[in-house]
């Protein structure tokens, strides 16, 4: 923990710097402006990280307070990556401009003419490297608050009984309810599920920021899906941070079937399949009670049913080894949300979004259903998805 702290700041702190070097420094600013300029960006930082360390308290304030702070960090992170991509540039476009001025003579004037020309050019690309941050932040906020997209797969499985071709599990994850995603949010999620009319829900884990004190009312339209093969429910990392024990008794309340490592029989016109769910992958980092246990998961499941598993992290797939089963739903990822956040997830996961089939295997991986942190998404649009089975071989399933 003391190392990954230790990074994060050295980052900030390289960011901050990086930010405010390239902006300020080369604004054409007189010296009095240059300080002005500084005090206020660095008012602006100081406000923002303070603001971000209060916001982890669950009782910390909402509405403005929040969406200033969160957006003020997406618009920071587009910045710092912008500038990184604009100086890689620039140092190839003088590297080449060198080489081709080798072995010429050249006049002290015209050395001041190309140093003039470099730092006009320098102050364009700020302008355009600020502009460009700015809308990347308007645009990503306009599509993380847009009402999530309908993704329709279907996924073709072996040995999946005929009553069971067409049934309809609808997921939804990483809702992320809390500072800057309340009750309106989640009701509108609510009712899209309905307009899906499911057979089954499976949400996959994080579905706060914050304690059931605070966001019970935020959360308490879910209650309201029907399903009429039940609705299940994996704890994903956030609820670690929430306090996962009392989530788990509210999510329950609210009639959601809790998958603690454990399987249910799901039984349709005399057919059954297995529904078996884990803890988040990191559980046993925050109670060891709760570590995940995929194997646990299909104990004295019967070897001849299909297999559904439902596990808040792709990675769970690195615990699966010695466990069959048909089709694995997943979340966590958010698609990346937006970049650079996306390669360094790929880092961490497997897979970022999407259908894949590793080792006979299908796996799915939602691109989450609200956001975390900045309400920022670009080229990751949140999601509800519908997941239908078929058997495969039928004509739906090619």
């Amino acid at each position: 923990m003391i190392i990954r702290l230790l990074v994060v700041l050295a980052i900030l702190a390289l960011a901050i710097f990086t930010i405010g070097r390239r902006l300020i420094s080369h604004a054409g600013l007189e010296r009095r402006g240059r300080r002005i300029a500084w005090i206020a960006y660095l008012a602006w930082v100081v406000s923002v990280i303070a603001l971000t360390i209060l916001m982890r308290d669950s009782a910390a304030p909402g509405g403005f307070v929040a969406w200033y702070t969160y957006v003020s960090l997406g618009l920071l992170s587009f910045l710092f990556f912008l500038l990184i991509i604009r100086d890689i540039v620039w140092l190839g476009g003088r590297g080449i401009a060198a080489l081709r001025r080798m072995g010429r003579e050249r006049t002290e004037a015209a050395v001041a003419v190309d140093a003039g020309r470099r730092e006009h050019l320098l102050q364009m690309t700020n302008v355009g490297v600020i502009a460009t941050a700015g809308v990347l932040t308007s645009y990503g906020v306009y599509e993380a608050r847009r009402t999530p997209g309908i993704v329709e797969i279907d996924v073709p499985i072996a040995r999946l009984p005929p009553v069971f071709d067409g049934f309809r599990i609808v997921q939804i994850t990483d809702i992320h309810a809390g500072l800057t995603v309340g009750r309106e949010w989640v009701e509108t999620v609510v009712e899209e599920v309905r307009n899906l009319r499911p057979d089954m829900i499976a949400f996959t884990g994080d579905v706060v920021d914050g304690s059931v004190a605070n966001l019970r009312d935020d959360v308490a339209p879910l209650a309201s899906i029907v399903a009429p093969f039940g609705k299940f429910f994996v704890t994903g990392n956030h609820e670690y941070y929430s306090g996962a024990e009392a989530w788990v008794r509210e999510m329950e309340r609210i009639g959601y079937d809790v998958l603690m490592n454990e399987h249910r029989i799901v039984e349709r016109d005399g057919a059954k399949l297995v529904l078996g769910g884990v803890t988040d992958f990191t559980a046993a980092e925050h109670l060891t009670s709760h570590r995940s246990d995929p194997v646990a998961a299909f104990r004295n499941a019967p070897d001849d049913l299909v297999r559904l598993f439902l596990a808040h992290q792709p990675k769970t797939l690195r615990q699966t080894d010695d466990v069959a089963f048909d089709l694995m739903l997943s979340g966590h990822t958010h698609g990346g949300q937006f970049f650079p956040w996306n390669l360094l997830t790929t880092l961490d996961q497997p897979y970022l979004s999407g259908l894949h089939k590793p080792d006979g295997k299908w796996i799915y991986v939602s691109k989450g259903t609200g956001y975390w942190g900045p309400p920022v998404r670009v080229g990751a649009r949140s999601e509800v998805t519908v997941v239908t089975l078929r058997a495969a071989g039928s004509p739906l399933s090619s």
